[in-house]
């Protein structure tokens, strides 16, 4: 026996009407939410991908200039927005040989302030997420609460507990609960999802700044050279901490 959900939903009363369109209304909002997430990350981990090689080779030729012209032109890779920051940083210095400790503590400390910033911006939307994966399911059993009553209404009305007396407000019930689950659940699913990929953006992050301030510590001892970080990152795709 087929159903029809507009005749479901025609037949519904008018405060579980209600319901639906708020849980439609969130399961729009979500979705709208995980596509974009889904979009900001892909280019995130595409663009660092690419900049990667390029940018170790520039460290490898001791070429500052390019390596700091390459991480501005990557403005979505959350790798060149850190490490471009913290060149840029002690750039003027390390052309000179001026470079002190205090001023690789500076550039760490500009690192860390560009991580927090980058990270803020990964994890906007999350909440929406979060928000509709808690309260859908209790929207949806406000509905199934009503559509009990109006099933207990119903058999009052008729004098009767016949299944005609309380199949409509049977019928309100498990569809508010069912749509409910069905929009809780994928944003649920979302939002662990997108939770992983940020930790794991944040652990790259983490790593390559780390490296950095390694290579100029090393720059400041006079020891230029091929650090580990240009190891990590290769065009084989390798060890690295860069996530596929």
């Amino acid at each position: 026996m087929g159903i029809s959900l507009i005749a479901l939903f025609s037949s519904m009363g008018g405060f579980a009407k209600g319901i639906v369109l708020a849980l439609a209304i969130m399961s729009v909002y979500s979705l709208t939410v995980m596509v974009g997430k889904w979009w900001t990350l892909r280019k995130a981990q595409a663009e660092t991908r690419k900049f990667a090689p390029e940018f170790s080779q520039f460290l490898e030729e001791d070429n500052l200039n390019e390596a700091i012209r390459l991480a501005e032109s990557y403005k979505k890779s959350h790798v060149a927005r850190v490490l471009g920051g913290a060149l840029g940083e002690v750039k003027p210095l390390l052309q000179d040989g001026s470079v002190t400790v205090a001023d690789i503590n500076s550039a760490e400390r500009a690192v860390e302030r560009n991580m927090m910033i980058i990270l803020s911006e990964l994890k906007r939307g999350l909440a929406v997420l979060a928000t509709v994966g808690a309260t859908a399911p209790f929207v949806g059993l406000l509905g199934t609460t009503m559509g009990i009553v109006n099933a207990f209404t119903g058999m009052a009305q008729s004098g009767a507990g016949g299944m005609g007396a309380i199949s409509a407000g049977v019928a309100e019930a498990l569809i508010t609960t069912a749509f409910g689950l069905l929009v809780a659940i994928p944003a649920v699913w979302a939002y662990n999802y997108f939770t992983t990929k940020i930790d794991n953006l944040s652990v790259e992050m983490t790593y390559t700044s780390k490296e950095m301030i390694d290579y100029l510590i090393k720059g400041v001892a006079g020891e230029f050279g091929r650090s580990r970080f240009t190891r990590e990152f290769n065009t084989t795709g390798g060890a690295g901490p860069i996530s596929t």
